[in-house]
């Protein structure tokens, strides 16, 4: 009688009133789901760990190859000239050099000329920084595509292993900043997503439309900026991030039960991405800030000196577009061949690595020794970038898996152009331009872990492992492990190790390819 009792006594539930905003249903919550724990601390660790190992094997005898490294001829010595004048210098004619790509690369290697002065340290370092960032963000970024430590963890150690990404990290060429801002732009994109599908939750939450400043989509237009600063192909990227972007935020809305989700927040995102977009092209200019400031750049006075009028801002504005289509001219116009050229559609296949270093060698204790840097990516993950990419489009399909959408994004705009290049103006390529579309390659792989260790409604959480998972967990590492065997095998091409020419001779798998 007494339980009786209080049962007629307890308190009804409050009901809703008419101004209080509706619940949320569970499956609009889980569809504007994001990461949550992103300062897990064991995701840390394992970043922390990887970094580590990634920064002892680009910085280890940074030095050891002497003098300059294939184009180190010139993008250390324009750096070390932009120190002294502020813009790339030829002292045979004591005036500006002509020079066809952005400022900010040279700047950054200049960072590390001004701090260690102008030898192998000083303009190898900043490369190697460049490239351990990559690996940092890639695991980052996996771990935000994934939600899972072991996912990212095998991202970051995938890259870490990779000879391509190592070689490039150690050589004092352009591409690697190319490629860290690009995965940059990539990650505040990623981070853009989130923020708008958490704003949009809230003002489910609230009973209200929410107004959303996207500032990491304005971060992603400004890192696109130093991108193009370092190399015009970062471009590539724009309309394909740029509609990735809008989908996202299309998909956001339907997700959250907004009618017609394309047509709600199109002008919006238009002018926002707009914004985003001005703001690629005011950062870009920054970086041509020595350009602008000294005076003495090339065809910094054109139109002056070609008795046009030069206002102040205008014709500072109008000369340097002048040398952006001197300077398409002559990408446009470069055919001749060289022997180490290649085309895309070898790239993945590794079909013409870039012999980067080759002096005379001896003292290894055989009768003939070899000392060479070879710009080859670990042969057993490049060789499998091809299956992924087929997996990856089977799962994405299968599974309408956004993320599948977004690796496959990255992948298409580092490499696609240059098929069209290729075929339209069979202009001089090298595979170190494969470098920005590299990260991408490496998520897919692991998405294709990933799916092998994981069923398609993913895990439950405290849900007791499958036996599938089990075998997937096993199948992932072994790869990881070959990988990382592969690696250790082909590391004294990589970083010009001296070897016994025999030795060096079984490592060349593909013959005069690699030769």
């Amino acid at each position: 009688m007494a339980a009786a009792a209080e049962t007629e006594l307890a308190p009804e539930p409050p009901q809703a009133g008419p101004d209080d905003p509706p619940e949320v249903p569970g499956i609009v919550r889980r569809r504007l789901a994001t990461l949550e724990n992103w300062l897990d601390p064991y995701s840390w660790l394992v970043t922390a760990v990887i970094v580590a190992m990634a920064a002892i094997l680009r910085l280890n005898g940074l030095t050891s190859a002497k003098g300059y490294v294939f184009d180190e001829v010139y993008y250390p010595t324009d750096a070390w000239d932009m120190l002294q004048h502020g813009v790339e210098w030829d002292e045979k004619i004591d005036g500006a050099a002509y020079v066809v790509h952005p400022p900010l690369g040279k700047w950054l290697i200049a960072l590390g000329e001004k701090a260690f002065g102008n030898n192998e340290l000083g303009w190898r370092f900043p490369t190697a920084i460049a490239g351990i960032l990559m690996v940092l963000i890639l695991i980052r970024v996996a771990y935000r595509l994934f939600h899972s430590i072991v996912l990212a963890g095998a991202a970051g150690m995938l890259l870490t292993l990779d000879g391509f990404q190592l070689v490039l990290s150690r050589t004092s060429l352009l591409d690697i900043f190319l490629g860290l801002f690009v995965l940059m732009t990539f990650a505040a994109l990623l981070l853009d997503r989130d923020h708008y599908r958490r704003r949009l939750l809230r003002g489910l939450e609230q009973g209200r439309t929410p107004r959303i400043v996207p500032w990491w989509l304005l971060v992603a237009g400004a890192v696109l900026g130093l991108a193009c600063g370092v190399k015009w192909s970062a471009l590539f990227f724009l309309p394909f991030f740029a509609a990735l972007s809008i989908d996202w935020r299309v998909q956001a809305r339907r997700s959250a039960g907004t009618p017609r989700p394309l047509l709600a927040g199109l002008a919006r995102d238009l002018g926002w991405g707009l914004l985003s977009v001005v703001l690629t092209l005011v950062f870009y200019l920054a970086t041509w800030a020595g350009w602008f400031m000294t005076g003495t750049g090339y065809f910094r006075h054109y139109r002056e000196a070609n008795g046009m009028s030069e206002p102040p801002v205008l014709g500072a504005l109008l000369n340097l577009m002048h040398y952006h289509h001197e300077a398409y001219s002559f990408h446009s116009g470069l055919t001749s061949r060289h022997p180490y050229q290649s085309w895309p559609w070898q790239w993945l296949l590794l079909g013409r690595p870039v012999n980067l270093y080759w002096p005379a060698a001896s003292g290894c204790g055989a009768p003939s020794c070899v000392r060479q840097i070879l710009l080859l990516g670990t042969p057993l993950l490049w060789w499998s970038f091809l299956p992924a990419l087929a997996a990856l489009v089977w799962f994405g399909i299968a599974r309408r898996d956004w993320r599948a959408g977004a690796i496959g994004t990255g992948v298409a705009a580092g490499l696609l152009p240059w098929f069209y290049y290729a075929v339209a103006d069979g202009r001089t390529m090298f595979a170190f331009y494969a470098l920005p579309a590299l990260p991408f390659l490496v998520l897919a792989v692991v998405y294709v872990l990933g799916a092998i260790m994981t069923p398609p409604e993913g895990i439950a959480e405290g849900a007791a492992r499958t036996d599938r998972q089990l075998i997937g967990t096993v199948v992932a590492g072994a790869y990881v492990l070959l990988v990382a065997l592969c690696f250790a095998w082909f590391h004294p091409v990589f970083v010009g190790q001296l070897i016994p020419y025999e030795d060096w001779s079984s490592r060349m798998w593909l013959g005069s390819r690699w030769i």
